[in-house]
């Protein structure tokens, strides 16, 4: 009789503690750099912060820090998730130069066509075909890219020669070679610090996509924006959205089930759209302000095309003599973006 009491206590405790586990509730905080109106964070981060909260029935809740609110700087960002400063974290690839190598590919010239979504996609895709092991000391939620990049400057720049000695911001290690092949002075500085630096004259232009240009307040600060002609964009960024192992471990395996369910392909194709979709605004605030959008036409692109090929080139050099076969990569990537831009 005893012997069936410790069972029955012991079935009893079991089934406590499994529905313990089945009732555990989880706050997760996320931190990333941009102001909450932004697009990836009203578009992206928040729709699919309501998508977890909702398939989680309500038992996840995500707490968005913007603006670098819980401290640091967007270049920390990847290793607040990794080192739990934040459960989940949204940033640049490119602020920690050196690191991403393999990741790095998708930011060389011209290799991206005009859709962030599809470019984004072909990212994950690669991600999981040639680099995992860079993103090893966190749980990637997603990586994706921007619209086409472009220049945003005080005076036209209507070719190569005009653009020479532009005190120009870039984002990443690869788009400051470019600038540099391309004539200019390349000036590297996270995205926040752009509305300042132009409006002190510390750069005479900058490069982002068309999303970003309103939260910077660039369409005010600049009165110029230049675009090439063709399926390709000048350059895009990359970024992670990226979660804390030790967060994500803790979670009882239907709660993990959810992460996953809003992780990879598709959170990387919602993540591209809200680029894509953010564009359109962005040029429309330039083209109300009766702003000067310079289109250059096929020929002048083609010179720009051939002059930062050499960053390419440069690139393959540098990762050859890591043992990373960059010519192999490269190819990679582009097979890969013609897949997902058809």
């Amino acid at each position: 009789m005893a012997s069936w009491t410790f069972r029955l206590a012991g079935i009893a405790l079991a089934a406590a503690t499994s529905a313990s586990a089945w009732a555990q509730e989880v706050t997760l905080r996320l931190h990333q750099f941009l102001p909450p109106q932004a697009t990836i964070p009203s578009k992206a981060i928040v729709p699919w912060i309501k998508k977890v909260e909702a398939e989680s029935n309500g038992r996840i809740k995500v707490q968005m820090f913007s603006a670098m609110q819980l401290g640091g700087t967007p270049p920390q960002l990847f290793d607040q998730a990794r080192d739990g400063v934040a459960d989940i974290t949204w940033t640049v690839l490119g602020y920690t130069p050196g690191r991403f190598n393999k990741t790095e590919v998708f930011e060389l010239p011209f290799i991206t066509g005009l859709s962030s979504e599809a470019s984004s996609k072909a990212l994950w895709e690669y991600v999981q075909k040639n680099a995992q092991d860079e993103f090893k000391d966190v749980q990637l939620l997603t990586v994706h890219t921007h619209g086409p990049g472009l220049f945003h400057t005080k005076h036209p720049v209507t070719g190569l020669e005009s653009l020479r000695g532009m005190k120009i911001r870039g984002g990443t290690r690869i788009v400051n070679n470019m600038l540099t092949k391309l004539g200019a002075t390349p000036v590297g500085m996270p995205v926040p610090a752009v509305t300042e630096a132009l409006s002190k004259g510390v750069l005479d232009g900058t490069t982002i996509p068309w999303e970003v240009a309103p939260s910077l307040k660039v369409p005010e600060l600049v009165k110029n924006h230049t675009t090439f002609a063709g399926n390709n964009g000048l350059y895009v960024t990359t970024f992670a959205f990226s979660m804390n192992k030790a967060a994500y471990n803790r979670l009882p395996a239907d709660l993990k089930k959810v992460i996953d369910n809003n992780s990879g392909l598709e959170t990387a194709a919602l993540f591209g759209r809200a680029m894509d979709e953010g564009d359109k605004p962005g040029r429309d605030m330039a083209v109300k302000a009766g702003n000067n959008i310079v289109a250059l036409d096929v020929a002048e692109t083609q010179r720009w095309r051939r002059t930062a090929s050499t960053v390419e080139t440069d690139w393959a050099n540098e990762m050859k003599g890591k043992g990373i076969d960059g010519a192999r990569l490269a190819s990679e990537a582009r097979s890969l973006i013609a897949k997902h831009s058809k």
